[in-house]
């Protein structure tokens, strides 16, 4: 395997503390959502993951639909729903639904592209037989 980038942020105080970027890029604070108490007032890592996880399926996307010598509209999207969920053992996981709206494709196509995508994204690849990552093209 070839190393293409590493990120590198570092997280104090966890969910009510910070994140920076080792090029402070980012430099943010975190906070719990209204639904787990907090005041909401910042992202938290929930969000982070399903920012990280949206862009990265979209561009996966990009490389597939170039595979299908497709070009895709500039306004198709990819909306991350990412849980927090507490199982009964007390441990907490996470769980995904990709919605993906490819427009101005007929939905067959795109279910065989979001397939296709979701062989090579690196978050699905990587979160592949841990996190349960459900589909939906609209």
């Amino acid at each position: 395997m070839e190393k293409l980038y590493t990120a590198v942020v570092t997280a104090t105080g966890g969910r009510k503390g910070e994140v920076k970027s080792d090029d402070g890029i980012i430099d943010m604070k975190l906070a719990l959502p209204a639904s787990l108490g907090g005041q909401g007032e910042s992202t938290n890592p929930e969000q982070l993951f399903a920012t990280g996880y949206a862009a990265c399926f979209q561009s996966a996307l990009l490389v597939v639909a170039g595979n299908h010598k497709e070009r895709l509209n500039p306004e198709s999207t990819v909306t991350a729903h990412v849980d927090l969920n507490k199982n009964d053992d007390g441990a907490f996981g996470l769980a995904v639904k990709l919605r993906v709206d490819l427009k101005g494709v007929d939905n067959e196509k795109a279910k065989q592209m979001v397939d296709e995508a979701h062989q090579i994204c690196p978050y699905s690849v990587g979160t592949r037989g841990n996190i349960n990552v459900e589909l939906e093209v609209v």
